[in-house]
């Protein structure tokens, strides 16, 4: 794909959505930070639901730690793999508290030391909470990439370089945005609905489907 094309692409997405923003509810980066932990192989939905029930009563570091990892399992048994998740968002909270002074770090590498915290997750923080460059790529960011062309790769590592290469600079930081919510409705795994695609005549991909 050229770079004109790309260009084109991220125009229009701009241009439907000018301030696109993450479907997690959050209001602090600290509230972001354990959404983003509690929502891996789970629904935003899912995680908000049970977010709405915990951050009224606990939202920082020093108040979620107090709940135990017993505790906290009580909010979060709907959402998926929630014992470990549990467990590795306590052990967050007490490195937030003794080595970070209760706050969120704004570098990748303290962000990618805390438990459940991987590449993806500190990408989002810095991105979402921080407003710096950085490239979340989950499955649907990989798929949309990869079956449109603007940036395939093999692997999430080569697409999110890719991506940091060739979107527009004007466009980069609300990109992972753009692309996300691109997949979850529009580009989606088993059908993807090229009839009602604002970028079809753009995209290189060579199964395009209606939407009957």
């Amino acid at each position: 794909m050229n770079a004109a094309k790309r260009y084109e692409i991220f125009r229009r997405l701009h241009e439907d959505n000018p301030e696109p923003e993450t479907e997690l509810a959050y209001s602090t980066p600290f509230e972001l930070l354990i959404a983003v932990i509690l929502s891996a192989q789970a629904t935003d939905v899912g995680v908000n639901k049970a977010t709405a029930k915990l951050f009224p009563l606990a939202n920082t570091p020093e108040a979620i730690h107090a709940l135990g990892v017993e505790g906290l399992s009580q909010y979060i048994k709907t959402i998926g793999l929630y014992n470990s998740k549990a467990k590795n968002v306590i052990e967050t909270c007490r490195i937030l508290v003794e080595q970070h002074g209760g706050q969120v770090p704004e570098s990748r590498e303290a962000l990618e030391a805390l438990p459940g915290v991987g590449r993806k997750t500190a990408n989002v923080v810095l991105n979402t909470a921080f407003r710096q460059l950085a490239m979340a790529v989950d499955t649907h960011i990989f798929r949309v990439s990869n079956r449109t062309g603007i940036a395939p790769g093999k692997t999430v590592l080569e697409v999110e370089k890719k991506l940091l290469k060739f979107v527009p600079k004007e466009f980069l930081l609300d990109a992972h945005h753009w692309l996300i919510l691109h997949g979850r409705y529009v580009c989606q795994a088993r059908k993807p609905r090229c009839g009602s695609c604002r970028i079809e005549d753009l995209c290189e991909y060579k199964h395009k489907t209606s939407d009957d």
